[in-house]
């Protein structure tokens, strides 16, 4: 992983990846809440676990008792900045974009350059709504413009059939229902590949292998991925993710120093 390390990222790290055929991510909610009940109860004894966050002397407790909470995005921002969205099949024109932009600036909301629409939301939802994501939550339905890979809702246009599971405030799982359409597939990459010119590091390039797979077929898939470091950390009361890796990346030892 080509970022930073802080005290939840590592670039070399623990995960759990997944494909399993003709399920969605309403299925994938299911597992994950099965499983990381299931793994609370068997480890603590109980649902209610307590975490110290970084910088607190007092610990808080988190509930894993399932059902965890969901939070549709797009409908959760719009009520807590009390604005009604464009619609989610419009969030990538240039009128759009200039909306997000103005409510950044009204709600001061940092967002470095490039101000893409995608990178807006994904700033708005971590300043108002990540937030609030003590217990497990399920952050689901973002906008197409942010998941290329994840297949688009079948109700709502514009929105895709992915979540973000959040506890403590920190992101430990991200899954979807894939993106079979190689068609689909195409044009998305290209508009990511827009964004990544104008400067979005975080944007992809056309995978051409990857559509030429789709091509060949791919059938109704949910996709899974799960950071292990991080939930261990929740599970037993670590706030450094160095605390739960065999082999974290350290600095070296001043000799120089010793030997004067």
């Amino acid at each position: 992983r080509n970022e930073g390390i802080d005290m939840t990222h590592n670039p070399e790290f623990t995960s759990m990846e997944f494909y399993m055929a003709y399920a969605d991510y309403n299925d994938l909610m299911e597992i994950a809440e099965e499983m990381i009940s299931g793994l609370a109860k068997a480890i603590t004894g109980s649902y209610l676990v307590e975490y110290t966050p970084l910088g607190s002397e007092e610990p808080i407790i988190i509930d894993y008792t399932p059902p965890f909470k969901r939070i549709s995005m797009i409908p959760e921002l719009e009520r807590l900045m009390n604005v009604t969205f464009p619609p989610a099949a419009d969030l990538q024109s240039e009128s759009a974009r200039q909306f997000l932009d103005d409510l950044c600036v009204k709600n001061n909301i940092d967002c470095s350059a490039p101000r893409t629409s995608a990178r807006m939301i994904d700033k708005m939802t971590g300043d108002l709504i990540e937030v609030q994501c003590q217990n497990p939550t399920f952050i689901i339905e973002q906008p197409q413009l942010m998941c290329p890979l994840a297949k688009y809702h079948r109700d709502i246009p514009g929105l895709t059939e992915r979540f973000e599971l959040f506890v403590a405030t920190k992101e430990i799982a991200n899954a979807y229902t894939e993106l079979n359409d190689p068609f689909v597939q195409r044009a998305q990459f290209e508009k990511q590949a827009l964004d990544k010119a104008a400067g979005d590091d975080e944007a992809q390039m056309v995978d051409e292998n990857f559509v030429t797979s789709l091509e060949y077929g791919l059938p109704p898939t949910g996709g899974f991925g799960l950071g292990i470091d991080r939930l261990v950390m929740f599970l037993t009361n670590s706030y450094n993710i160095k605390e739960v890796l065999l082999f974290p990346a350290m600095k070296p030892e001043d000799t120089k120093n010793e030997e004067s």
